[in-house]
């Protein structure tokens, strides 16, 4: 017998739909050139101190070979990301907390099964689809009620222009609380305060929170924390994951990590320990090679190309953002993400506007009900493509 969660998934992957709307476009119009600003993937080549380490480590496995690495990760990655993204920030974060990955969206989906089939989700909508469509293939998000566009079993946590794109305490009590900011796909942030009311909320009724933390790179605003850690209480309520992908362009090389801490119990066992047993059967580690090329991205030359490539990027977001406001389109974002969300125009559905942008402008984006009910009527921008395609879009979008 087969498991018939996955019959209950309403049609294809967001992206993977996307993709397939796109390729059939470009075979029907084969003069057309498309401006892509809908998946979040980098387009810049990489850092050339991490593609340097990455020979290096090629070299070296050419004299002798390396074998299997550690399930959790070589401590010559863990040790640096401790210091540089925590230690720095003067959070206490140990290596043994610190689990490394192929890239953050394989836990963020994984991270259920350390959790009973019988606990409450709570999700932000809209939404990274991941988070819902994970907990739907094993069961613990119940039935999609087509009229509703939304899961039974699900707790869905509105983040509409009224609330400044924020959650609020839902009045039914989660037990896993799943949350990103900067936000994908709004580009919204919290506050260090505002933030910590969720980790007291989550102390006082022992949920655990899931804190998605890929885009902290691109926070620009002093007030905005980088790790949820930076809250006091939170290594007994949160499990945080990081990427590589958008802060190092590793989306085609795969890394990230996420920290499970030891303080972090729930019916007297450590979540770590849990974790550790989860990898160790089902992970079989990252590359050497990778890893010697994520570690690259702490030397002082690493930080400092790193670091420019996301001033390019949000530069891109700062354009669409501008551009799309001078033309009179409601947007909110690309400040400290580089996404930029906006109002459809008029009575648009977000596919209508999808369709519209792709036939007449040749340009693709990302319809918002892709990500949640709340998102309908709403369209996200990328600013990971290049400068000149971001402005031949703004161009285009403008002419129609």
């Amino acid at each position: 017998m087969i498991n018939k969660n996955y019959l209950k998934l309403p049609g294809s992957y967001l992206f993977a739909t996307i993709g397939r709307k796109v390729k059939e476009f470009s075979e029907a119009n084969p003069d057309k050139t498309i401006v892509r600003l809908g998946i979040g993937d980098v387009s810049l080549p990489m850092a050339p101190a991490v593609v340097a380490a990455m020979h290096e480590a090629s070299d070296e496995i050419g004299k002798a070979i390396k074998g299997y690495p550690d399930y959790e990760g070589y401590e010559f990655l863990r040790t640096a990301i401790r210091e540089h993204d925590f230690a720095a920030r003067g959070i206490d974060i140990g290596i043994d907390e610190i689990f490394v990955n192929d890239g953050a969206k394989c836990d963020s989906a994984d991270l259920g099964d350390i959790f009973s089939l019988d606990c409450k989700v709570a999700v932000c909508d809209p939404v990274y689809p991941v988070y819902v469509d994970s907990n739907a293939l094993v069961g613990r998000a119940g039935d999609y009620v087509e009229e509703k566009q939304r899961w039974s079993n699900l707790i869905y946590m509105p983040c509409t222009a009224s609330n400044g794109f924020a959650p609020e305490f839902p009045e039914e009590t989660p037990d896993l609380i799943y949350l990103c900011f900067p936000n994908n796909p709004t580009g919204a942030t919290i506050t260090k305060s505002q933030l910590q009311e969720w980790v007291d909320y989550a102390n006082k009724t022992g949920a655990v929170i899931i804190f998605d933390a890929a885009y902290e790179a691109y926070i620009t605003e002093t007030d905005v924390p980088h790790s949820i850690y930076e809250c006091e209480g939170a290594k007994t309520c949160a499990i945080e994951m990081r990427s590589f992908s958008k802060n190092a362009g590793f989306t085609g090389t795969r890394l990230g990590y996420t920290v499970v801490p030891k303080e972090l119990v729930r019916d007297d066992v450590s979540l770590n320990t849990l974790w550790l047993k989860h990898q160790e059967i089902k992970f079989n580690g990252v590359s050497y090679m990778v890893q010697k090329a994520g570690a690259a991205v702490y030397t002082p030359e690493g930080m400092a190309q790193t670091k420019e490539q996301v001033a390019y990027y949000m530069k891109n977001a700062r354009t669409i953002r501008d551009g799309l406001a001078d033309m009179g389109y409601t947007v909110s974002g690309g400040v400290n993400s580089p996404y930029v969300w906006l109002k459809t125009p008029g009575t648009m559905t977000s596919w209508e506007f999808f369709d519209y942008l792709l036939e007449k402008a040749n340009v693709v984006g990302t319809p918002g009900s892709g990500f949640g009910p709340c998102g309908e009527g709403y369209f996200r921008l990328t600013g990971f493509g290049k400068y000149e395609d971001t402005l031949e879009a703004l161009a285009r979008i403008k002419r129609i």
